[in-house]
């Protein structure tokens, strides 16, 4: 995974955010004995995001909505957390909606709020988006982040210290049972393993997520 933008065709090639400048050719004149010598300055440097969109993918207790939170305040973008976006549209839980009306029916609300999310124009300021951990089983969801040209990030913890985390939340329809959780963790771990930047989060500051996110994606100078 050489790239912080999209879900990549399978099979494909992708190029770095950051290509290399080819170096200028010196000049053959020789300078003047008399020639003041200019000093070189650094001029500054604003970095232009590649998308305006950051999309965090992971399984459940990964510290997606943590990380983006952080992150949206260290960039001043938008945190859209698509599982709050769902809820409040409903007006009920996750959890309400999957004893209600089952999982297909959620997953079809989910990809219809995904798509609103994604349509550039409904946003005033580009954006960091935190998937629930089952929203890219669908094909046609990863499909639609593919196409978006945003940029994703898998934010990923052993399994042990997902589980730990999942445990505080009990609003998680799907984390009641360990061996399940591990199981539904190993099938999908293979698409998010599509996303162009992999960062781990277990037993790390918030801080230094936050940092290495930024970087990888070329969103802050090295020297920050």
């Amino acid at each position: 995974m050489n790239t912080g933008r999209g879900l990549p065709d399978r099979g494909s090639q992708r190029r770095g955010l950051r290509g290399t400048a080819s170096p200028r050719q010196a000049s053959s004149r020789t300078p003047s004995p008399h020639t003041k010598k200019k000093t070189a300055t650094k001029p500054s440097r604003k970095l232009r995001p590649k998308s305006n969109t950051v999309i965090l993918l992971g399984f459940m207790g990964a510290g997606k909505t943590t990380i983006g939170l952080a992150l949206a305040q260290r960039l001043g973008w938008e945190f859209i957390d698509l599982d709050e976006r769902i809820e409040a549209r409903q007006g009920l839980t996750i959890a309400e909606i999957f004893r209600a009306s089952g999982e297909p029916e959620f997953r079809r609300i989910e990809s219809a709020e995904l798509q609103r999310v994604l349509k550039p124009r409904l946003r005033s300021k580009p954006a960091i988006v935190a998937l629930g951990g089952g929203a890219l089983i669908q094909d046609k969801n990863a499909a639609l982040v593919r196409r978006s040209g945003a940029m994703c990030v898998f934010l990923d913890a052993p399994v042990e210290e997902l589980w730990r985390r999942a445990q505080k939340n009990g609003k998680r329809p799907l984390a009641a049972f360990e061996n399940q959780f591990r199981q539904l963790y190993e099938l999908r771990r293979p698409r998010y393993m599509e996303a162009g930047v992999y960062v781990p989060t277990a037993e790390r500051a918030i801080e230094v997520t936050v940092t290495e996110v930024l970087t990888r994606l070329g969103l802050m100078d090295e020297e920050l």
